[in-house]
């Protein structure tokens, strides 16, 4: 899945995953994982989505569509939903599909998101 910035480094992902405030995992009928959601939050104002991975052969599937729901039912108290991600085919409408808006696409006001990477 590409996601070898962090199963390259077993240890890191262990922590991540450890260190996640939220951790969602979807699997097949075969009881093999197909994807997973892990998110990072204060639990009163922001959630930051990490991650939301599913495997190629289970995309299309509703499965990145139920991780996505679990997240944001887990949080939807919240005033704030972040999410960074690749800029791949596909990432654009299945995000605004799911009820977020790209940054550069709000209407109410200039918003400016900064990043490291």
């Amino acid at each position: 899945m590409g996601w070898s910035a962090y199963t390259d480094h077993p240890d890191v992902l262990a922590t991540a995953l450890k260190n996640s405030d939220f951790l969602v995992y979807a699997y097949d009928k075969e009881h093999q994982l197909i994807g997973l959601a892990r998110a990072i939050s204060d639990d009163a104002t922001i959630c930051y989505v990490q991650d939301i991975l599913v495997h190629p052969e289970a995309q299309r599937s509703g499965a990145g569509r139920e991780l996505f729901t679990a997240v944001q039912d887990r949080y939807k108290h919240l005033r704030q939903f972040v999410l960074i991600t690749d800029d791949e085919p596909g990432q654009r409408a299945f995000y605004e599909s799911m009820g977020l808006t790209e940054g550069a696409d709000f209407k109410s006001g200039p918003i400016r998101v900064f990043a490291r990477f």
